[in-house]
């Protein structure tokens, strides 16, 4: 029905017909698949969620004389330093060192990521290795994100095209990287938001490859690889989206364009720190089938509710629940009725959506055509699997 070409020469006149994916399955329902892929030319997805596999590159400049970091700590926090002399990368889940009171506790690396895109001044601490070219053995100073060379995110695992609930059946409360869990299921936690979210909506990754340009942290970034764990060989409905975690994606954008609306440092107690991210993929309507696929429902969608209260890797289950009835919250487990809460912000993945549908519509904002596709035939591959030698 249309290409890219044709539908940015749209974007770039102003007249393209964008929806938010919302909007989308609510014209579907009301006119149809067909006369809804004849009206709209992209569908703007979204979520805001937390991302812990994320991370910035930062390269500070040299100082004079020179130094080769091999040690450094940002507010408090490591970055790893094993690059060039002066480049640096700063995970989200990585924690401060000190223990200086709760409150330095509970902060790690998305915090600071966070702080730099807010402008704000971030302690720079770093040991070098002295040699004939950086005879340098330390420096200390402050930095901004004005005052260091590149700044930008790079995360090795994004946009989950789904996950899991957690629930405890123990009778000890756990802290997981979903939050806490009460004993005897006393809670669940599910952290995808369901019919909106991006990948749900291109089950096949048919739209979405490398180098698709999206909405990163309220920036431009783009799709650089496949993400870590990538996994899309995880049964699917009929419908082809998956019944559990599937497939990822690594991102990359400029963190010196990102607004610290869209990318927040947060902290699970007595687990660590995070990032809580937001990101949007627009879909280009090719064809029909990307309505069809865009239409999918909450009622439609599922998630394997998975009992942290027990250590392993594989961990016992009490089957599938749709997204209906978990954003109903309450969902039945053995029949007992279990309170339900999302980890992402239903609001503000849909203003990532409304946000990144604003900016087609206003010329600023064009696809791209993938230069690859995303690899759908990945195993995952776990350690156990190996023997030990």
């Amino acid at each position: 029905m249309r290409t890219i070409a044709e539908i940015n020469e749209k974007i770039n006149r102003k007249c393209a017909v964008v929806w938010t994916v919302e909007e989308l399955k609510t014209r579907v329902a009301e006119i149809g698949v067909t006369k809804a892929a004849k009206e709209v030319d992209v569908i703007t997805t979204g979520t805001f969620e937390p991302m812990e596999s994320s991370g910035a590159i930062i390269n500070l400049g040299h100082t004079d004389p020179p130094i080769k970091i091999r040690r450094c700590w940002l507010d408090g926090v490591p970055a790893y330093s094993g690059f060039g002399a002066v480049d640096l990368y700063l995970g989200a889940s990585c924690s401060v060192e000190t223990i200086d009171g709760e409150e330095l506790r509970e902060r790690g690396g998305g915090h600071v990521i966070e702080d730099l895109i807010a402008g704000k001044p971030v302690q720079v601490r770093a040991l070098g290795q002295v040699t004939d070219c950086y005879p340098r053995a330390t420096f200390e100073t402050s930095v901004t994100r004005d005052t260091i060379n590149q700044f930008y995110l790079f995360n090795p695992r994004n946009l989950y095209q789904n996950f899991i609930v957690g629930v405890n059946g123990g009778d000890r409360p756990l802290h997981t990287y979903l939050g806490p869990l009460q004993p005897r299921l006393g809670n669940a936690v599910y952290s995808n938001p369901g019919a909106i979210s991006p990948l749900l909506n291109d089950p096949d990754l048919q739209l979405v490859g490398i180098g698709t340009r999206i909405f990163l942290g309220g920036g431009i970034g783009y799709v650089a690889w496949e993400g870590t764990q990538h996994f899309p060989l995880q049964k699917r409905l009929a419908n082809h989206t998956p019944i559990g975690p599937s497939a990822t994606l690594a991102l990359i954008g400029d963190a010196k364009q990102m607004d610290a609306r869209w990318v927040r440092g947060c902290y699970f107690k007595s687990y660590g720190p995070s990032l809580m991210l937001g990101v949007g993929v627009p879909l280009p309507v090719l064809n029909e089938t990307v309505i069809e696929h865009c239409a999918v429902l909450d009622k439609d969608l599922v998630a394997p509710i998975v009992d942290f209260s027990i250590p392993r890797r594989v961990r016992p289950t009490f089957g599938l629940v749709s997204y209906a009835q978990l954003k109903s919250g309450k969902i039945t487990i053995e029949g007992k009725a279990v309170r339900v809460a999302p980890l992402a912000s239903m609001f503000l993945s849909r203003q990532v959506a409304l946000e990144l549908k604003q900016w087609i519509e206003a010329g600023t904002f064009t696809l791209t055509e993938p230069v690859s596709p995303i690899p759908m035939d990945r195993a995952f591959l776990p350690q156990d699997r190996w023997t030990d030698f």
